[in-house]
């Protein structure tokens, strides 16, 4: 029973080690998971718009919108899951790890495959936008807030806008979906923190020529 592999699934990743009842009552995400094969198996069915109205439900129920067309794999695991997007023609493999507020959307409006490919074991952190019909590999992750358009190998990590390795090396930190291992990996972190020191530094500047006494000419 798919329910019960993924509350397995929920009760083995997840950190905070919740009971069989807690995982199959209180995780959204294995909810979407299942309102989505129903869905699915209408859309294959030629029976579209319930397919739909379906989703629609499930999405309504659960805040993760997955469109009936997508295609995914075993053991998929939504962590919290509001916000996520799913689109028509993505796929996705097996024992893959989706954070909240994750998009798998298109950047065409043309018909066709428009969305991304995710491999197996995939890491996709909070917030990260995966974009086009591009593939990202086997075992790749990507950090949160990311912007994907290109392909991601297998086994690699990506952080950042544009997306890309950090410092190109690979990222073994589990808690990639809540943010990046090292600050210096994240481009734009290391613009607001000059921009920060700058005005530190402005304004001790201003504080120092305030306290000088004013000469009178």
């Amino acid at each position: 029973m798919e329910a019960v592999e993924l509350a397995r699934t929920i009760r083995n990743r997840d950190p905070a080690r919740p009971s069989w009842p807690e995982a199959i009552l209180c995780y959204a995400g294995l909810h979407a998971v299942l309102w989505h094969r129903l869905a699915h198996g209408l859309w294959r069915s030629g029976l579209k718009g319930l397919a739909r109205f379906v989703s629609h439900i499930g999405r309504f129920l659960t805040g993760i919108e997955i469109h009936p067309g997508a295609r995914i794999g075993r053991r998929l695991f939504i962590d919290h899951g509001m916000g996520v997007v799913i689109g028509e023609t993505a796929e996705i493999g097996d024992d893959v790890l989706i954070y909240h507020g994750v998009t798998l959307g298109g950047l065409s409006g043309q018909p066709g495959k428009r969305h991304p490919t995710v491999g197996n074991g995939v890491a996709i952190g909070a917030g990260a936008q995966v974009l086009g019909p591009i593939l990202v590999g086997d075992g790749a992750r990507i950090g949160a807030n990311a912007v994907v358009t290109k392909d991601v190998p297998a086994g690699c990590t990506v952080v950042g806008i544009p997306a890309r390795p950090p410092a190109g090396s690979l990222c073994a930190d589990p808690t990639v979906g809540y943010g990046i291992t090292h600050p210096e990996d994240d481009p734009v972190g290391e613009q607001i923190a000059a921009m920060r020191a700058e005005l530190a530094a402005l304004r001790s500047r201003v504080a120092e020529l305030e306290r000088q006494p004013v000469t009178m000419r």
